[in-house]
């Protein structure tokens, strides 16, 4: 059975896990710096994904065993209502194509909705994986994202 909810202080380690593996999944990839993050850098973001401030967190449980995770924020809109930016979304490769991407995507959604951010948006890379399951759940506009710095 695949549950969803706010992560809560006994799912750090299994936080941590999945964390550290999805790092691990876009280093080096072509255009995308690899991402370091220490000790301190994972602990500080598990504090401020749990103070209940703008920057959210999630998980998904396939019986009872922490299987995704997503972290988001809220933020304000120049020419329209709240936004929400969905950051970080990792599924377990192992069990990917089972709906775990879906529905944590979905909660997010909600919960923007909940909180007056009904637009939600994410960034992906242009040959993704994940872009099948992102046509399906959202609709692409075209828009292309740079970086400075």
């Amino acid at each position: 059975m695949l549950t969803i909810g706010p992560l809560t202080e006994r799912d750090r380690d299994e936080w941590e896990r999945l964390a550290r593996a999805f790092h691990a999944h876009f280093a080096g990839r072509p255009g995308r710096p690899e991402t370091r993050v220490d000790d301190d850098g994972y602990e500080h973001t598990w504090q401020r994904l749990l103070d209940g401030g703008q920057i959210r967190g999630i998980s998904a449980r396939l019986d009872d065993r922490m299987v995704g995770i997503a972290h988001y924020l809220f933020h304000a809109s120049v020419w329209s209502v709240g936004r929400c930016y969905l950051a970080d979304l990792f599924v377990d490769p192992q069990v990917r194509r089972r709906g775990v991407a879906t529905a944590l995507i979905e909660w997010v959604a909600r919960d923007a909705e909940e909180h007056g951010a009904p637009r939600l948006y994410w960034n992906t890379e242009v040959d993704a994986d994940a872009r099948a399951l992102y046509d399906k759940v959202a609709r692409y506009r075209g828009y292309i994202v740079y970086s400075y710095g």
